[in-house]
């Protein structure tokens, strides 16, 4: 197969014009056979991959339901994402057992949909002051034995894990912990000393950076000015523009750049369905159009995907092959998957996406094969 006329996505160059080959599921340098698709006005990018979404089409990972991952792997791939991580809420410890259990299985059976990369441990050892739509009954000091009982039931899969640095405890367990999993700083009210500290205990990312935190102000910079002082670190950052107001998405991308920008959706079950109440972590949300917020009007995940939030971000003024960078070449790197996704270099997986000029996506192909 060769993918011609496109403008092609390119780790130093941006976009060129080039074919884009593969016979099977890897990429190639040639293709032997004569099938083609013409991508003449389009742009061809790698497969996006998602670090922080909760679910779509009425699943949800939180469920630990089976047959709902798989709703959610196969809309995401619809979406040009082709590799998915997605994030559980803060549960009591069974039901996050059961979570990490359900996608060891889904792996395991090798079922439908994007490829199940990883899954994130949004919660519990969060801050209750900045809680969110977490459920506060939940919560959980920092504890290393309980995240590896995780670890286990989910057979490698967790790939992230959040925690506020002020907790009890939470310094050791930065520690402890950091050389196993991915640390995030997440739903906290750590200033800047604090989170500069976890930083140098081994976190490496920032969930959904300016949700859930203190401001970034000039006296008190917060986890914000800790994460850029902190050039080993990556930041989240939802680009619905809901979240996150357009000039500030335009400033992060500034500050820290498209190699420490992860964009995600931090999706919920409403995405691809019509407005109405839902559940989220054991929580009622309503949502009208692309909001969704809890009774007391905080702001409860997304209700778009992660295409959608690419997009809203070049509507924004980030440059296309920014926002492509950060939402398939960053994401990868910060999971340790990128050897074999998130760049469209031969040998790694024949997972591409083909956008019209409006960057609505005209074509997935996945392992080689176009869905």
């Amino acid at each position: 197969m060769k993918i011609t006329g496109g403008s092609v996505f390119d780790l130093q160059k941006g976009f060129v014009e080039r074919d884009v080959c593969f016979d099977g599921p890897l990429l190639t340098l040639d293709s032997r056979d004569d099938e083609s698709y013409d991508a003449a006005g389009c742009y061809v990018i790698p497969g996006l991959t998602d670090v922080h979404f909760h679910g779509c089409r009425g699943a949800d990972l939180s469920d630990g339901d089976p047959d709902g991952l798989q709703t959610m792997a196969e809309y995401e791939l619809s979406r040009g994402v082709t590799q998915i991580c997605p994030a559980g809420m803060t549960l009591l410890e069974d039901r996050l057992l059961k979570v990490c259990r359900t996608a060891a299985a889904h792996l395991r059976e090798g079922r439908p949909g994007a490829d199940l990369v990883g899954i994130n441990l949004e919660g519990p050892f969060l801050s209750y002051a900045k809680k969110g739509a977490q459920n506060g009954d939940w919560l959980h000091e920092p504890d290393a034995a309980m995240l590896r009982r995780l670890m286990e039931a989910a057979q490698g899969l967790v790939k992230l894990v959040s925690v506020a640095p002020e907790l009890p405890g939470a310094m050791e367990f930065i520690r402890e912990v950091s050389e196993e999993v991915n640390v995030a700083v997440a739903h906290t009210t750590a200033d800047y000393d604090t989170a500069l500290e976890a930083f140098r205990c081994g976190a490496r990312e920032v969930t959904h950076l300016f949700n859930a935190m203190p401001g970034f102000t000039h006296r008190a910079p917060g986890v914000v000015g800790a994460a850029l002082d902190s050039p080993w670190s990556r930041v989240e950052l939802i680009s619905d523009g809901i979240h996150i107001h357009p000039s500030m998405v335009r400033a992060t991308f500034k500050m820290f750049g498209p190699d420490r920008v992860v964009l995600i959706s931090d999706t919920m079950r409403a995405a691809g369905m019509s407005d109405g109440e839902y559940d989220l972590g054991g929580q009622n949300v309503t949502v009208k159009g692309p909001l969704a917020t809890l009774a007391d009007g905080t702001i409860a995940g997304s209700a778009t995907d992660l295409m959608a939030c690419m997009k809203a971000a070049v509507s924004f003024g980030i440059p296309l092959a920014d926002a492509v960078r950060s939402a398939a070449v960053t994401p990868a790197q910060a999971i340790g998957i990128f050897d074999r996704v998130g760049s469209l270099d031969p040998g790694k997986r024949a997972n591409v996406v083909v956008l019209d000029q409006a960057l609505d996506v005209k074509a997935v192909f996945f392992h080689g094969k176009q869905i």
